[in-house]
């Protein structure tokens, strides 16, 4: 994917780009793939707020995407390239033998007529093919793994990312995840082999307020900008720096931009073999 960038005609098209659409092959979704997807405007069950500044937006309906892969030893044909608008990457829209149908997250290099595959045994090493870790050779780049098995891919679904495998031994192998961390995973998990698509998706500037709208975002206020009974940065004449001692606080007073939030002795630490920033001496 490329990106597109127009005449500045106005001040918000001067700083905006867009998505060059020119690999999707297939405009609407496949309807037995999709289902509503109901807004909460960044509340939980009991309606409070726990994701700030979100609501509103385009109303779109969510493409059922197979994370699992669950049709094993069975070759897809990629039949459709589409768009969707929940994520980063294009998904692609794989037949079955059986006429079964199901999307997938697409690929770099993915073109319509090529076949996938995924297997609980070793098979050929080649984008798109999905096995377990302990199959795929040491130094291939993989997306869309689990970090338990049978239980679908969770890590490495963004768009243009991918993971590298290190090294497997005993139980685990190893991977060194888009973020620098390295990471112990069990090597029954499942991983595709090959990096996601859409790498360019991350050059694309927005350009104005109107297209965050769009995606649900509402207006962000800083904490400098309020009143000190609305925020702990609030008060003072005209635009102050926070001027705190204890350093910037959330709005509820606890403190931010740099502390450490991960609890101790949390489950998953002994499965992280380095972390992606190195602690401070």
């Amino acid at each position: 994917m490329a990106v597109k960038v127009y005449k500045p005609t106005t001040p918000g098209r001067r700083k905006s780009s867009v998505q060059d659409f020119s690999d999707i092959t297939k405009t609407k979704p496949e309807r037995s793939l999709t289902k509503m997807m109901n807004k909460r405007a960044g509340r939980n069950n009991t309606g409070r707020i726990t994701v700030r500044h979100r609501g509103a937006g385009v109303k779109r309906m969510y493409r059922i995407v197979d994370f699992k892969r669950i049709n094993l030893n069975e070759k897809g044909t990629v039949v459709a390239i589409e768009y969707d608008p929940n994520r980063g990457p294009r998904i692609i829209l794989v037949e079955y033998p059986n006429n079964k149908k199901a999307y997938l997250l697409g690929y770099e290099g993915v073109k319509v007529g090529d076949t996938v595959m995924s297997s609980d045994k070793k098979i050929d090493a080649v984008p798109g093919a999905r096995m377990s870790l302990e199959h795929i050779p040491v130094g291939m780049f993989v997306y869309n793994v689990e970090l338990q098995p049978a239980k679908g891919g969770q890590m490495v679904r963004g768009a243009g990312l991918a993971a590298q495998i290190q090294a497997i031994e005993g139980k685990y192998a190893q991977l060194k995840l888009p973020s620098g961390e390295m990471r112990l995973v069990k090597k029954e998990c499942m991983a595709s082999i090959g990096r996601v698509g859409n790498s360019d998706f991350r050059l694309v500037r927005w350009g104005k307020a109107g297209r965050m709208r769009m995606k649900g975002w509402r207006p962000i206020v800083k904490g400098k900008n309020m009143n000190p009974v609305d925020h702990p940065h609030g008060g003072g004449e005209g635009h102050s720096p926070i001027g705190l001692k204890s350093g910037p606080k959330t709005p509820w007073g606890k403190i931010a931009l740099g502390k450490r939030t991960r609890k101790k002795g949390k489950a998953s630490d002994k499965f992280i073999v380095q972390r992606r920033k190195k602690k401070k001496k």
